[in-house]
């Protein structure tokens, strides 16, 4: 490896190292500054995948798959910065979709269509029932906490462990999950401490809901979108 890329990699992994620590014990403190972040990746993510499913192509492997995942991506940030509600949905899809995909291949199946779509259902009945049962602040705790510590795990073993870069991409629960037991331990108790940690640290900390559309365009918005102690 060249010096360059050293540096190259070693500023990847502090980048990805950063956000999963933020989103691991500040995911919910951050929430409005996170998720239109989170939206534009997990919308990358999910429309990249939606290519591979629905063709067969490996992740990211052609054109049309990077032009699908840029335009979901700015769907879902656009939406999430707009609508509350959307910000929520995102947050509880990414965590279903995530979690289902990822326990479905560590079982032994490979990628593809019925593995998709079963995480694309199971992601939108995680994200319906959030917002249904009103639990979008402990919703939004468990899905940070476990994706960030799927970015930590994921990026030493990126780096330690001869795990593909495209893989941490890809889905970073799933490659966590389909590594030794040894592993899979320590990423449970890192997310079960992350979420530990953000509802200790959050006790007096609602996120209010918010329309930015509404405001936008004169309407009275629902509320600002920022941390409020109450």
């Amino acid at each position: 490896m060249t010096t360059d890329s050293f540096f190259a990699v070693a500023l990847g992994a502090m980048i990805a190292m950063l956000f999963g620590m933020t989103l691991l014990f500040g995911g919910y403190r951050f929430f409005w500054i996170l998720i239109p972040i989170f939206g534009f990746f997990f919308g990358f993510w999910l429309g990249a995948e939606t290519v591979q499913a629905l063709f067969g192509d490996a992740f990211l492997a052609t054109v049309t798959s990077w032009l699908v995942g840029f335009f979901v991506a700015a769907i879902f940030a656009m939406l999430s910065y707009l609508f509350y509600f959307m910000a929520v949905g995102v947050v509880g899809g990414a965590l279903g979709y995530a979690l289902a995909v990822g326990l479905l291949e560590a079982i032994g199946l490979n990628f593809g269509f019925l593995v998709w779509l079963i995480g694309l259902a199971v992601g939108i009945a995680v994200a319906a029932a959030v917002l249904f049962l009103n639990v979008q602040k402990y919703a939004v705790i468990i899905a940070t906490a476990v994706l960030g510590a799927g970015i930590i795990v994921g990026t030493f073993l990126s780096l330690f462990g001869g795990l593909p870069s495209a893989a941490l991409v890809a889905n970073p629960v799933r490659a966590v999950l389909s590594q030794s037991p040894f592993w899979m331990i320590g990423y449970l108790i890192l997310a079960f401490g992350g979420a530990v940690a953000q509802i200790e640290s959050t006790k007096h900390t609602e996120v209010q809901t918010y329309n930015r559309f509404a405001e936008l365009y004169g309407g009275e918005p629902e509320a600002v979108g920022e941390p409020a102690t109450v």
